[in-house]
């Protein structure tokens, strides 16, 4: 059977099954349910049946801590990549920097955008609210251990992003009109193909291509949208009751970018992320100088909890599990989606820009992310902290983002509308960048011409974000997205022997000085 085949299979039978619930929900307990509320029920149902059937705990701890299969998946091939690259997330750092300042752009090579295009590209996928609301919610549920753990998986996960979007680079392709298609699809394809694994290659290219598209839906899409909402009704209470209006608005938005393609995409993206950094960093600095003299403190919180079971919520593992999947959800490295951004870059030479990636989790995580943590835990709003009352309903209803607007609003009288506009601005960039992901795999299964099919789906996920329930988005999200590191991973231990030899290769040249300026 064709890829497209198979994909059309797939989602025939979650058609299928969504329309075969229905019917029970408007029927439960006599009672009548308007349509979102039915629309809810069977997004939560049907991430329930897709829960069970591709995840499980490979470890339950004697508190009831459940180590989820796709975690260890994630640690273990971060910590091999890192080995195996030599390091390459310390020892490629400073080229990573020059190479995005644009000391070896060369204009005319093959490629759509430049290196920094593509990671501002990649990182308005990433850099959005898994850092704002995630770590909240992380922190929240997790304890200030959670943060520590984060940071380290961010570490790791850089050899993950190297490695991933190195190939992402070797193995793209140019269609006749200029535009380029790279990612996961490709390399797993091709690149098993060259070792004698084609068959293996396209069934492990087809799970992805169907599940990168579930997840642009869910943790690119809905997630983006429902939690900024959260955060913009805190300022504007009239949302909370017509929140199909923001859903709409988002909708039309986002539809006058993604029509446009990844030139678009780029030139918003790397106008959008700076600023929005920029904006949220320097609000995070404000809180925590008003507070200096806690910042000691609070590091020393983080560690305890990290190692202290009696500290950690959930005990040493859940803490350590909860951080790491925070961490693969917000920076993505592993996950293969960066990949098909950074396969648009220009330039001769795969390592390049897969050194370039590896800046991502770097930014990601280990920047943003630990700034909002450092907040939560300075102001007590977490399980143990001095307002972990005023924290306890927004975590359990999974409202990071109405959570952190608590937070830093305690804090700065104004910031809830600052954080506004920011969670917009983050949700937007997200939105659009994961368009391009699911509508490349979308391509790829069903052809160039079908692209404008996945745009108008898209758009109509967009609008049902506003309605669904956090805790449904979330988890949809994070079982997508986490789940497309299955294929996209055991592909890469069969590949990462030829990008060890492409690195050693690359970074010899480097040392001898062999590359110009505009090269």
């Amino acid at each position: 059977m064709t890829p497209a085949g198979i994909a059309r299979r797939f989602f025939a039978t979650c058609m299928a099954f969504t329309l075969s619930v229905a019917p029970a929900f408007a029927q439960e307990e006599g009672k009548e349910s308007g349509m979102f509320d039915q629309v809810d029920a069977m997004a939560g149902t049907l991430v329930g049946w897709i829960a069970s059937a591709f995840f499980f705990p490979i470890y339950t701890s004697s508190s009831g801590t459940e180590i989820p299969l796709v975690v260890a998946w994630l640690v273990v091939g971060a910590i091999f990549f890192t080995i195996r690259m030599g390091f390459i997330n310390f020892r490629g750092f400073k080229h990573a920097v020059d190479v995005v300042r644009g000391k070896y752009d060369n204009p005319d090579a093959e490629g759509e955008v430049s290196h920094f295009q593509a990671l501002s590209s990649a990182l308005s996928a990433t850099v959005g609210l898994g850092n704002i609301a995630g770590v909240a919610i992380a922190v929240s549920l997790g304890g200030p251990g959670a943060i520590f753990w984060m940071i380290i998986a961010g570490f790791l996960g850089m050899s993950s992003k190297f490695t991933e979007c190195t190939l992402g680079q070797k193995y793209r392709e140019t269609r006749p009109d200029g535009r380029v298609m790279g990612g996961a699809m490709f390399y797993l394809t091709k690149g098993l193909a060259e070792k004698g694994f084609g068959g293996f290659g396209k069934g492990l290219a087809v799970l992805f291509a169907i599940l990168c598209i579930g997840g642009s839906f869910g943790g690119g899409n809905t997630f983006q949208v429902n939690q900024s909402l959260n955060a913009v009704q805190e300022t504007i209470p009239w949302l909370a009751d017509h929140r199909w209006v923001f859903g709409l608005v988002m909708a039309v938005l986002t539809g006058l970018v993604i029509i446009g393609g990844i030139k678009r995409i780029a030139l918003t993206a790397e106008k959008i992320v700076p600023a929005m950094c920029g904006i949220y960093l320097l609000t995070c600095l404000a809180v925590l100088f008003m507070h200096t003299s806690e910042i000691p403190a609070a590091f020393g919180t983080i560690i305890d909890s990290a190692f202290n079971p009696g500290a950690a919520w959930g005990g040493f593992i859940g803490v350590l599990v909860i951080g790491f999947k925070r961490a693969a959800f917000s920076n993505e490295a592993g996950v293969g989606s960066a990949a098909i951004a950074h396969s648009a870059a220009r330039t001769k030479y795969p390592v390049r820009e897969g050194i370039v990636a590896l800046l991502e989790p770097f930014i990601d995580t280990i920047i943003v992310c630990t700034m909002t943590g450092l907040v939560i835990v300075i102001t007590g709003h977490y399980e143990g902290g001095s307002a972990a009352e005023v924290a306890k309903p927004f975590a359990e209803a999974n409202n990071g983002a109405g959570l952190t607007s608590k937070v830093f609003g305690a804090e700065i009288v104004w910031f809830p509308y600052i954080l506004s506009m920011a969670v917009v601005l983050f949700a937007f960039s997200t939105m659009i960048s994961w368009s391009y992901y699911g509508e490349r795999c979308w391509a790829w299964l069903f052809g160039d011409g079908s692209s404008m099919v996945y745009r108008w789906l898209f758009l109509l996920m967009v609008f049902l974000g506003s309605i669904i329930t956090s805790t449904n988005v979330l988890d949809f999200g994070d079982l997508m997205i986490l789940g497309m590191a299955f294929p996209n991973v055991l592909g890469l231990y069969f590949l990462a022997g030829g990008v060890k030899s492409d690195l050693n290769d690359y970074l010899d040249k480097l040392k001898k000085g062999e590359f110009e300026k505009t090269q």
